[in-house]
């Protein structure tokens, strides 16, 4: 299905293909033949009850989602767990502007809604993998955005819940953000309008994007310490030249951007007509909401401020100098912290 050299099993692990069928979207649109890309780990057992699901989070597959979370004698063991990994919409693999043939091809690609993916990722988990109950749902950022959908709008099927290093709405400041980086693509003379020749074309745009990120996903604390030098950079500008550009100037801008309006739009009280207490009342699933102290797109302000909204709940900040992008894995410590509460969590009854 993939049509970029970036996006395929031998940069990103094996996945299967699903294809769910035609998607009602929120937009209004359908988006036909929608095509997911999953990657299992594990057994289903007798009683089909130890399925986990993780989406996605921005930008990433479910290749760094196994390599962050995923092991044996982790809490997110295959040895013990049926774990399900789903590639959100427009990151790539699944169905995505890049991908996608005709109308809905490049810029054409429909507007995607985090609803959009839950009820997509609702529909492979029931219909295709025979499945009434998850015993987890888990995921950071983007995914996390997607965990507060899922325990919202299907409660009786989420057991537990993981949102880290995200919320379930949007904040204002956090939508400037998005707007900065969208617009940073979008203002590459060669992005025509998202019907650009090839992604590389947008070689400006997608390097100030990694410029962004760079700006907003990390904390001033990594760049003061210096936690670039263990990972094999001396200088800043080493980091940002042989690190955070060389990642994002890898992927398609009009994939980059699906995902980030999606980000931007993200808001779980539509389910209760913008009323956010209502909706995460609805959540009845053990939750754990473990922002990152250092995160400066989701802080843990707003994510305590949801937490209590939750019966229940438990907030768990934890911390790491690497700020949104300890999600990437490079600060073992904080990937360990985030180990041990997901063991917790799966130990409630």
């Amino acid at each position: 299905m993939s049509l970029h050299p970036y996006y395929n099993a031998e940069n990103h692990g094996p996945y299967e293909i699903i294809n769910i069928g035609d998607l009602d979207l929120s937009c209004g649109k359908t988006l036909h033949n929608c095509e997911l890309a999953v990657a299992i780990h594990g057994q289903l057992n007798e009683k089909k009850d130890n399925a986990i699901l993780i989406p996605t989070w921005y930008s990433g597959t479910s290749k760094i989602i196994q390599d962050v979370f995923i092991g044996a004698g982790r809490a997110i063991d295959p040895d013990k767990y049926f774990v399900i990994v789903v590639n959100q919409i427009g990151n790539g693999l699944s169905s995505s502007p890049h991908n996608t043939r005709g109308a809905y091809a490049k810029a054409g690609f429909p507007v995607i809604a985090i609803a959009d993916d839950v009820t997509a990722q609702h529909r492979l988990v029931t219909e295709h993998l025979g499945l009434s109950s998850l015993a987890l749902v888990m995921g950071g950022s983007m995914g996390a955005q997607q965990t507060y959908e899922w325990a919202a709008r299907y409660p009786s099927m989420v057991e537990r819940m993981a949102a880290i290093a995200g919320t379930a709405r949007t904040s204002d400041i956090n939508k400037i953000m998005a707007d900065a980086i969208i617009h940073g693509l979008r203002t590459d003379p060669s992005f025509s309008h998202g019907n650009y020749v090839d992604a590389q074309a947008v070689s400006a745009g997608l390097a100030q994007h990694a410029r962004l990120m760079t700006l907003y996903g990390l904390s001033a604390d990594f760049f003061e310490r210096q936690h670039y030098k263990p990972l094999g950079f001396d200088t800043v500008e080493a980091f940002f030249e042989g690190f955070m550009k060389p990642y994002f100037s890898a992927m398609d801008p009009n994939n980059l951007i699906t995902m980030l309006e999606k980000w931007r739009a993200a808001d779980v009280s539509i389910l209760e007509g913008g009323d956010l207490r209502a909706a995460l009342g609805r959540i009845t699933a053990k939750a754990l909401i473990m922002p990152i102290s250092q995160d400066m797109f989701f802080p843990p302000s707003t994510c305590l401020a949801e937490a209590n909204m939750i019966q229940g709940a438990v907030f768990h900040a934890s911390s790491s100098p690497s700020g949104h992008l300890g999600l990437f894995g490079i600060d073992g410590d904080w990937v360990r912290e985030v180990d041990n509460q997901l063991a917790q969590l799966l130990g409630r009854k």
